[in-house]
């Protein structure tokens, strides 16, 4: 058993290969995380043992890198083993982080790096396709999933820092997303709300070229009967279900809205919501497609 503070947080980072996995530990570290990257996964019991016995400031935040170059039964056993640490009084998160496959191949085929599981007689595809294999287990059991297909570099880095680094242990963080049901839906998503039913600034052409934070569309939106409506039942359903995944000690929660495009309707709709919630506890808002 490892002896250690409940105060100490111990992030697991793991995802497939070119997802960000690195940029997030970097991330991490450069909020004062002690971070290990591509740690073995048979040694993750015996380093929460060590840094649950030291008494260094530096331990008391520690984040560590797990990939699939592990032993298919050591990676099978980390939930289990996440679990024990947990008993054990760390405050454990899993992160995964993940991007379509599309996106991995071309960040492979621009800065021309070799896949880890790739060789001789395994492509690039067929590599991602047994990586995601691999990692199954974890990306299941993480506490928090961080799509990054369409991040640029820069917006990851906000999230890791707004969602982990400021999150209090013991506490759910909320992120409240719009999105455009033409780009496809979020796959990190806890929730998705289609809010296409609603009037369309899209089609004032003084509004189209707008986004949902522009007065002028909030404008026409608070003016509209059912997008009020929508903003009260959302905010009525939310306010009622987020207290019960808090209660079943869930550190991460992930509300989508959509419309057509993921420019009016959907991105006021979550400012809205963000804006209700952020008096009440850690609220993030992001706009994927605005």
């Amino acid at each position: 058993m490892v002896a250690t503070m409940t105060t100490r947080r111990f992030i697991i980072v793991s995802g497939l290969s070119g997802a960000g996995k690195t940029t997030a530990l970097h991330a991490l570290e450069d909020t004062g995380f002690y971070c290990v990257d591509n740690l073995p996964a048979g040694f993750l019991a015996a380093f929460a043992q060590f840094i649950g016995d030291g008494d260094l400031p530096h331990y008391r935040q520690v984040a560590v890198g797990i990939d699939a170059r592990n032993r298919e039964a050591d990676l099978l056993e980390l939930p289990q083993i996440l679990d024990l640490l947990r008993g054990a009084a760390l405050a454990v998160e899993l992160i995964f982080i993940d991007a379509s496959d599309e996106a991995l191949i071309n960040r492979f085929s621009e800065t021309r790096r070799r896949h880890p599981l790739s060789d001789g007689n395994l492509l690039l595809r067929a590599a991602i396709a047994r990586e995601r294999q691999l990692l199954d287990p974890i990306s299941v059991s993480a506490d928090l999933r961080i799509d990054t297909t369409n991040l640029h570099i820069h917006q990851f880095r906000a999230q890791i820092v707004e969602r982990i680094t400021h999150r209090e242990p013991g506490t759910l963080a909320l992120q409240v997303s719009s999105f455009g049901y033409k780009n496809g839906l979020p796959p990190d998503a806890d929730f998705v709300f289609d809010v296409r039913c609603l009037p369309n600034p899209h089609w004032d052409p003084t509004l189209r070229q707008l986004t949902g934070r522009d007065a002028a569309v909030c404008d026409f939106l608070e003016h509209t009967p059912e997008a009020a409506e929508m903003a009260r039942d959302l905010i009525h359903f939310l306010a009622k279900w987020i207290p019960r995944f808090e209660a079943d000690n869930r550190s991460y929660l992930t509300i989508a809205i959509g419309c057509t495009g993921g420019r009016h309707r959907s991105v006021y709709l979550a400012e809205k919501i963000a804006t209700h919630f952020r008096a009440l506890r850690q609220v993030v808002a992001t706009h994927r497609d605005s």
